[in-house]
């Protein structure tokens, strides 16, 4: 059975009236047959690609403190050493995985343990794969930390579609590796912040698979 996100309740709801409102409206008031079922047929695709978005397949993730998932579905855009300038101010090995429109956008934790920093970031629409767009687009940044591989940051970022990130953690809290942390609408980025010297088990242009994929390992 199909899984929907939470956070695409409301919207499906919506799409739905609207969608039976149009076919019901083509179907009666426009008299080119062709025209009609045209239109019928749009409206359709435009459900089915509503819905499949905001699909949320149950994802069955291997608990182990040593290793760092993949926390969303996705494409492998960036492994590299660059200077993380928000939480921890010094050098850290970026993983960055782009999400596609047709891609499942829920975000899962990478690692289980505590929360220690979660801040959202208003800011630019710039298109994911931009260079700036770590620390220009609208984003959040969450740090979670547990004995074994220390503190591991990711940071969703907004794209030039997604117009709203949803983030579960909060400061404080105990959260469990590959559960539910939030939601990117509408295509975007996450990158994964690791202690430098952290094993990377995936390549560049890598597609991965969120909350049970290894990405990375003590």
């Amino acid at each position: 059975m199909i899984r929907f996100h939470k956070e695409g309740y409301k919207i499906i709801v919506v799409t739905f009236i609207i969608a039976i409102s149009i076919i019901l409206l083509a179907d009666k008031f426009v008299d080119i047959l062709w025209l009609a079922k045209s239109i019928q047929v749009l409206t359709l695709v435009f459900v089915i690609i509503v819905l499949q978005f905001f699909r949320n397949p149950k994802r069955l993730t291997a608990i182990n403190d040593n290793t760092i998932i993949a926390p969303v579905d996705g494409k492998v855009v960036v492994i590299e050493e660059v200077e993380e300038p928000e939480y921890f101010k010094d050098k850290r090995l970026q993983v960055s995985i782009f999400m596609s429109p047709i891609n499942v956008h829920v975000t899962r934790y990478a690692i289980g343990g505590k929360v220690n920093y979660s801040k959202y970031h208003p800011g630019k629409y710039l298109v994911a794969w931009h260079p700036k767009a770590s620390t220009e687009n609208e984003r959040t940044t969450i740090v979670v930390e547990n004995d074994s591989v220390g503190e591991i940051l990711y940071r969703q970022i907004a794209g030039a579609l997604a117009k709203r990130i949803v983030n579960y953690a909060t400061v404080g809290e105990t959260v469990v590796q590959g559960e539910d942390a939030g939601f990117i609408k509408f295509g975007s980025r996450v990158d994964v912040f690791l202690p430098i010297g952290t094993k990377v088990n995936v390549n560049l242009g890598d597609k991965v698979k969120g909350g049970v994929q290894v990405i990375a390992e003590k």
